[in-house]
């Protein structure tokens, strides 16, 4: 490891940072500038010295990650951004948090370069990091397994600062739990303990020993005192990164002490410095004490940003290094050389598809086995599909057959393997799904992740940003409705296909057979954008319509399954394994002289993203007798109903009892459907 070498120039730089975060804060007259100012020389320690990043390619497969987990002091990584060279300048750091600038108020993937992750919900940068490195070992045992831990081009770190409202968060208790256990030791997580929250000092709420619970989880843990004067101890810090650095066994944990805010004179230390602008007098002394021009803003000397930006020679001769690496190994390795270039192009093989497998119509089978069908079918044709479930794969049906447990080389578990498809995430949905996204930040796998559609509400949080980052991430949520029995109401899924469906940018997939549902993956898998597929307990008939196994149809979110004998009277909408009871209620209705067409709506986001003509080719707005069929409430189902509409809904929770007994009492029927229909058109 390289002599810690810190200079004049260094302290500046730093120095410059906490200017131009009070600065920034204080143009808008909004933000947190405290936490910036005392995470400055942490900050700027990790982009200069221990951070393998090229500022000229911030998507550099080679690159390390940083997240900053407490994303409310976005300015911290905006400055050193800014100081780095990824693009920012000083007009970008003072347009922080206004319209349309590169600076908004929370980091936002996509959005900014150099920003690795959406951060803002306090605990889930961190959760989604545990991810980053969990997909960093699935790749080097992918492309490279025969290199030596460390040793593979394929080797980053990932860096996350949190802060302590991050380690009170319970996502971050069972992420870093899972982290212990998988022994990640690419994860180094820098914790900046000023002891300082919203409401004031942490003693009001947060007094455990931090330390103590980490190396309860597995993690090296070490402690880095402040100055005596409430400054971040670089020097420490330093060793104490070397130290992590050097070891691989575990991810580690640095607690930092400091005092937020540091040096303002009269807000230092206090609550009131967190979340909101100093005020100008606070500024000017404090910038007195920095030894600045309290009359100047966003000032930075050429010499100080020069230093600072020679960062980014040191990134492009590191990436030109690796490299040569990389051509070395691909060289050797011509095979996943190829397969590489393929999953950074994010592309498929040609006829994949082909492996998908076919229900023969007349037969029963659950959605959720069928997902697991096709999951297992997948797997032979696409290593870079990898995923589990939270304790729940013999329920949800996401096991990968033979291949192998995600696990450390150190596990004695019969199957496991560093590089097993299989991931065995505990009861831990929040932070399945965070780490999820970490998965598919890594830019070459695919992940998937189970559990009940009940328990999705645990995720919320984590699925909201999968939509907001708009990654590739499939949530497989089964046990769909009341059908799953006599669990009854606590795992009974009511108001859940309708909270998803609210989530912008998420396409919420609830198939209507097993060949609908082989379809649906087979969409989910092309588009690359996240999605839940919902997915029944029971078995459901296999449909006799080729509909269900033609992309061009499924594609549309809804579709005629069952044309009218002639020109429709009556439209019956379903979803999931209420089409079946739409398509016998159609039965009866033509048998009954009423013409019936039936449409099948496995995703409404899909059909809303259709044109207007395919709209109205599938619900006319001359047909106004219609009718939605879903085991839950009906909500959002009268857009697609109208005023003269109806729908056969559950408006309240379901009961303990068999599936069949629960259709049958809360009147989830194709007797009701016909009584509901006969009753609009009379």
């Amino acid at each position: 490891m390289s002599k810690f070498i810190w200079t004049e120039l260094d302290d500046q730089a730093v120095t410059a940072a906490r200017a131009l975060a009070m600065d920034s804060v204080q143009k808008v007259g909004n933000g947190h500038p405290g936490t910036a100012m005392s995470l400055a020389p942490m900050a700027y320690l990790l982009f200069q010295k221990w951070m393998r990043h090229d500022p000229a390619d911030p998507k550099w497969h080679g690159r390390d990650r940083f997240v900053l987990s407490n994303g409310h002091s976005s300015i911290t990584l905006y400055t050193q951004l800014f100081l780095s060279g990824y693009g920012l300048e000083l007009e970008d750091l003072q347009s922080f948090r206004t319209w349309d600038s590169k600076t908004p108020g929370h980091p936002e993937f996509g959005h900014t370069a150099g920003v690795e992750a959406t951060t803002g919900p306090l605990g889930t940068g961190l959760a989604t990091a545990v991810g980053m490195a969990m997909d960093a070992r699935y790749v080097r045992n992918l492309l490279d397994p025969t290199s030596a831990a460390g040793q593979s081009v394929f080797d980053h770190k990932i860096w996350v600062i949190a802060g302590d409202g991050c380690l009170q968060e319970g996502v971050t208790s069972e992420a870093s739990s899972l982290a212990g256990h998988q022994e990640l030791s690419n994860l180094v997580v820098l914790y900046d303990d000023n002891h300082i929250s919203i409401e004031g000092d942490t003693a009001v709420s947060f007094t455990e020993d931090v330390l103590a619970r980490y190396a309860s989880y597995g993690w090296n843990v070490s402690h880095v005192e402040m100055l005596s004067n409430g400054e971040i101890d670089v020097t420490s810090l330093d060793l104490a990164i070397a130290s992590a650095v050097a070891q691989s066994e575990k991810p580690t944990l640095i607690r930092v002490r400091n005092v937020i805010g540091w040096p303002a004179p009269n807000l230092k230390n206090t609550g009131k410095i967190h979340g909101a602008a100093l005020g100008d007098a606070e500024v000017a002394a404090t910038k007195e004490l920095l030894g600045l021009d309290p009359t100047k803003t966003f000032e930075i000397s050429t010499e100080v940003l020069t230093h600072a930006r020679q960062v980014a020679t040191r990134g492009r001769e590191s990436h030109e290094l690796w490299s040569a690496e990389f051509s070395a190994w691909a060289s050797k390795n011509p095979d996943s050389a190829k397969l590489y270039q393929r999953l950074a192009a994010r592309e498929l093989p040609s006829n994949w598809h082909e492996a998908l497998p076919r229900f023969e119509p007349g037969t029963s089978v659950a959605t959720r086995k069928a997902s697991g069908d096709t999951i297992n079918a997948m797997a032979q044709v696409l290593p870079e599909l990898w995923g589990g479930s939270a304790d729940l794969g013999d329920s949800n049906l996401t096991t990968i057959e033979h291949g192998g447990s995600f696990l450390p080389k150190s596990s004695a578990m019969s199957g496991a393997a560093e590089g097993g498809r299989i991931i065995h995430y505990g009861i831990r949905e929040f932070a399945m799904a965070c780490a999820m996204n970490g998965m598919a930040l890594g830019g070459l796998t695919r992940p998937f992740a189970g559990t009940f559609l009940v328990f999705s509400d645990f995720m919320r949080g984590a699925v909201r940003l999968s939509a907001l980052m708009d990654l590739p991430a499939t949530y497989v949520w089964t046990h769909d409705s009341i059908g799953l029995g006599e669990d009854g109401p606590t795992h009974q899924p009511v108001e859940h296909l309708w909270s998803l469906r609210a989530i912008p940018n998420l396409q919420v997939i609830r198939p209507a057979d097993a060949n609908e549902t082989a379809t649906a993956w087979r969409i989910v898998m092309e588009s690359n954008k996240p999605a839940g597929l919902c997915l029944s307990r029971q078995n459901l008939p296999v449909i006799d319509s080729a509909a269900t196994t033609d992309v061009s149809l499924v594609s549309r979110g809804a579709y005629v399954i069952s044309e009218s004998s002639k020109a429709p009277e009556v439209i019956l909408i379903a979803t999931g394994s209420e089409v079946s009871i739409a398509l016998s209620a159609q039965q009866t209705l033509e048998s009954s002289g009423v013409s019936t067409r039936v449409v099948s709506a496995p995703c409404l986001e899909w059909f809303d993203a259709q044109d207007a003509q395919y709209r109205e080719s599938v619900l006319p707005h001359a047909i106004t007798a219609r009718v939605s069929i879903e085991a839950g409430i009906a909500q959002g189902w009268w857009k697609y109903v109208g005023s003269a509409g109806r729908c056969i809904s559950l408006e309240h929770f379901g009961a303990s009892a068999g599936a069949d007994k629960l259709y049958s009492e809360f009147g989830i029927t194709a007797e009701a459907v016909v009584a509901a229909a006969q009753e609009i058109l009379n």
